[in-house]
């Protein structure tokens, strides 16, 4: 985030180091080409106007770390919009008292150009400022749930640990296929589309913890960890689920709604009440009051279920 930001921060720079220049140089010039006075108190706002361009241009390409200066110029921009909202007022009050009015309707129509041009610069600085303040990054999604299990540690460990397991009861899944000892392929629908993802494991510790990620670069970006603890009094497993999903916006939400339904949070509580029915049972039972979550397509694909740990 900081490099992109950064970066665009130091392209902004040298458009102040440009921009300042010549206002210093040539004040009534630009004066002419924005539509506003070319008199010599405009001039003076205009250099004063560059000597702060040429601060900005400093602070921007003299940091390491530049995008938190990009708010100097949001501050800057808004003195200039400003400024030229009232050079079009000025123009317009004018065209109406004399008889100019040619020439008073270019200043006005270079002025409206000018203003929608810092518009559009104003709309860049306030968003590499907000990017580079982290004011623009949607937060990834976390969902968590817990569950406890009548089993032991080391059994529910042991079928988690088979990722090949988790379509089972983790009905957004489509399929998880193992490619080494830490890595595997995972393959989600998302509305009518399959999305497949690779992901490695970051950290074990056997009977205790599985976490991993999405390899760089993959479609989602997506992260998830499990823990098992002793359960209540000694008795069975607890099951501590964490899953993070990471994007922007709208597309996030989407990504995720459509993989796990209307509710994700919900989803993820659905999800490990399967997982219990399946250690516990063997199978996922289904009923009228059973946990399939929002998703009617959940019920209708719904896999067999298969025996565990010599359970029938």
């Amino acid at each position: 985030m900081s490099r992109k930001s950064d970066t665009l921060a130091r392209a902004l720079g040298w458009v102040s180091l440009a921009l300042g220049a010549a206002q210093l140089a040539a004040p009534r010039m630009v004066n002419r080409l924005s539509g506003v006075d070319d008199s010599r108190l405009a001039s003076t706002v205009t250099r004063m106007a560059g000597t702060r361009e040429l601060m900005h241009a400093a602070a921007l390409l003299g940091s390491r770390r530049p995008g938190p200066w990009t708010w100097g110029r949001v501050a800057g921009d808004a003195l200039d919009l400003a400024v030229l909202g009232r050079a079009m007022a000025n123009r317009s009050g004018r065209s109406a008292r004399s008889g100019r009015c040619d020439r008073s309707a270019r200043r006005r129509r270079r002025a409206v150009a000018a203003t929608a041009a810092v518009t559009g610069i104003t709309a860049l600085d306030l968003a590499t400022a907000l990017y580079s303040s982290g004011l623009g990054v949607r937060r990834p999604m976390r969902l968590q749930a817990s569950i406890t299990v009548n089993r032991p540690r080391e059994e529910v460990y042991a079928f988690w640990r088979d990722l090949e397991n988790l379509p089972a009861f983790m009905l957004h899944l489509e399929s998880v296929r193992t490619t080494g000892e830490r890595h595997s392929r995972w393959r989600a629908m998302v509305a009518t589309a399959d999305v497949e993802w690779a992901a490695e494991i970051l950290d074990e510790q056997a009977g205790e913890l599985i976490a991993w990620r999405s390899v760089r670069g993959s479609m989602i970006n997506t992260s998830g960890s499990v823990r098992f603890t002793e359960g209540p009094a000694g008795r069975g497993t607890t099951v501590h689920l964490t899953l993070e999903y990471r994007g922007r916006g709208r597309a996030l939400g989407a990504a995720v709604a459509g993989m796990l339904g209307e509710y994700p949070q919900q989803q993820v509580r659905d999800d490990l009440r399967r997982f219990k029915q399946i250690m516990e049972t063997g199978e996922v039972l289904l009923a009228e009051g059973s946990p399939e979550g929002v998703r009617l397509l959940s019920r209708l694909r719904q896999r067999p279920a298969q025996p565990v740990g010599g359970r029938s």
